[in-house]
């Protein structure tokens, strides 16, 4: 599980990129962080040895993979309704990614949110940063309730 959002598995959240078990019984397991420097990547590999050797396997390779960069797109279907069914409102497409340089911004782009409690698109940001990096916390105009938004990657 993710242990930032426990009710997606890295698998839900994209962040479980291959497992492959080889041929003399070792196991290799490919990940990719949300973000670069993602405070719970040591804890997602730690998690992921644990239940390896619980089921038996003893020689573990875990290798990180920052290419291509994970984005919220890589989130399925199933972790998308996780998310819905659990009050986060769900990220839309990811931003388009373009070579060259990145353009430093100092605002955020506003986005269309409904709110995942009435559907409302009344909707206002009151915190670009959530408990995690990957979330940013709205409120929503007509219920009142507060709400957390996973950000587009």
């Amino acid at each position: 599980m993710d242990p930032e959002m426990p009710l997606l598995t890295l698998d839900d959240l994209g962040v479980l990129r291959d497992v492959e078990v080889r041929g003399d019984g070792s196991v290799l397991v490919t990940i990719t962080p949300t973000y670069s420097g993602c405070p719970a990547m040591a804890t997602i590999r730690d998690d992921i040895e644990h239940k390896l050797r619980d089921n038996g396997y003893t020689s573990i390779e875990i290798a990180t993979s920052l290419t291509p960069a994970w984005s919220t797109d890589w989130i399925s279907d199933e972790g998308r309704c996780k998310l819905r069914d659990t009050g986060y409102s769900v990220p839309g497409p990811a931003p388009a990614r373009t070579p060259g340089p990145v353009p430093l911004t100092l605002t955020v782009k506003p986005r269309e949110l409904e709110c995942p409690q009435c559907g409302s698109s009344h909707t206002r940001l009151t915190s670009e940063f959530g408990a995690t990096l990957c979330k940013a916390q709205y409120r929503c105009d007509d219920c009142l309730e507060p709400f957390d938004h996973v950000k587009e990657i």
